[in-house]
């Protein structure tokens, strides 16, 4: 099993995807292609239906080239990723897809860039909106969660999807109130979470 990811300081589908199996403890092996260079615009087409990554060769029959569809393979394969409970089930979906379509102004305006430091843009308009957005649904996930820290409880699909908006936060100096600074410190320290931060950092493609 291997899976493409892009470059591991800017790619936030990529990591999300990488995340959803490393959680999971599923073995695979991973090629980085560097983004927005001559080799990825070859080396795409060869190995994603999309062109675009993540992408999961499962074997060669199967790839899965979606991070969405990725994380929902390996709960099939081995339920790893989405609570138990049917409701919080329901609602872990909900907030993974509403992160997969939205808040654009958020990603557009704040890219990706593990390892740098940028000035905050102004928190105005869409991209306050989508900050709040985030906070509020944080907050509402926490009211549902079961024990343990993370959004739901414990570690789901759904901190995998927010892991990369966690370091989007500290890369623009974004200011978060209490509970949200609280959560993102858990995030980063998780060990997946620092592994791909360590991989990042040989990574010489910055913003």
């Amino acid at each position: 099993m291997k899976l493409y990811v892009g470059t591991k300081n800017l790619s936030s589908w990529s990591m999300r995807a990488w995340l959803a199996l490393r959680e999971a403890d599923l073995p695979f092996e991973e090629e980085v292609i560097p983004l927005d260079t001559q080799a990825a615009t070859t080396r795409l087409p060869e190995v994603s239906p999309s062109g675009r990554v993540p992408a999961l060769e499962v074997d060669e029959t199967l790839t899965i080239w979606d991070s969405l569809a990725i994380a929902e393979w390996v709960t099939e394969t081995t339920d790893v990723g989405w609570p138990r409970d049917p409701t919080r089930r329901a609602i872990a979906r909900s907030a993974c897809a509403e992160m997969h379509s939205g808040f654009t102004a958020l990603r557009r305006t704040m890219p990706m860039d593990l390892h740098g430091r940028h000035p905050t843009p102004p928190i105005e308009g869409e991209l306050s909106r989508d900050i709040r957005r985030v906070l509020s649904l944080w907050e509402s996930l926490r009211a549902r969660a079961a024990s343990g820290p993370y959004l739901l409880g414990e570690w789901t699909h759904v901190d995998s999807f927010f892991a990369p908006v966690v370091t989007r936060f500290v890369t623009y100096g974004v200011d978060l109130p209490d509970f949200a600074r609280a959560y993102s410190d858990l995030v980063l320290a998780r060990p997946s979470v620092q592994v791909w931060f360590a991989d990042a950092k040989a990574d010489p493609w910055r913003l």
